[in-house]
């Protein structure tokens, strides 16, 4: 079995522009300190739970995307209000949804948690790992940092059919939480 690529897809959009990748470090589901824990570590969408966790809804801001083949690949920021809540970099396999939930996809406007909910689109996310991530300047950058290295908390996570089809591969990175 080939080893699990920590920053696929953030990896490929990275390269793509030019950026140099963070420092990632797989850590254990019972290492990752609170709250990132009960934000990362379990089986949800990350939509519905930073939704729940921040009391508000959760809003999609595209920085960049492209396609291969019927793979979507972009960067997002997740907002509650105007605070970013998440980052991340997801690899959408469009022949998995419907046209209509495609169409939502590809127009960028909602994540990719309200889209499977409101296309009752049966999933299983499985977590491949847990990790710490020492942020570069983009990702401090999108967090509205600056100034000296920040250290994050994420997880690489799969969603997938319950008969096993890839969804979407994502790299999932929260920031300070409140």
């Amino acid at each position: 079995m080939p080893e699990l690529n920590l920053f696929f897809p953030l990896d490929l959009l990275h390269e793509q522009e030019g950026i140099a990748l963070p420092q990632i470090e797989r850590v254990e589901g019972g290492d990752v300190p609170q709250p990132y824990r009960q934000l990362l570590v379990h089986l949800n969408d990350m939509t519905p739970t930073l939704s729940a966790f921040h009391a508000r809804e959760i809003a999609l801001r595209v920085l960049g995307r492209r396609i291969q083949g019927d793979v979507l690949f972009r960067e997002v920021v997740l907002l509650a209000g105007e605070a970013p809540v998440e980052f991340g970099a997801i690899a959408i396999h469009l022949s998995t949804f419907t046209a209509e939930a495609r169409k939502d996809i590809e127009a960028g406007h909602l994540p990719l948690g309200t889209i499977l909910a409101k296309h009752a689109v049966t999933h299983v996310s499985c977590p491949q790992a847990f990790l710490r991530v020492e942020a570069n300047a983009f990702i401090n950058d999108v967090f509205g940092l600056s100034g000296e290295p920040s250290v994050f908390y994420g997880r690489r996570n799969i969603l997938s059919t319950p008969e096993g089809a890839v969804i979407a591969d994502i790299l999932e990175i929260l920031p300070h939480a409140p």
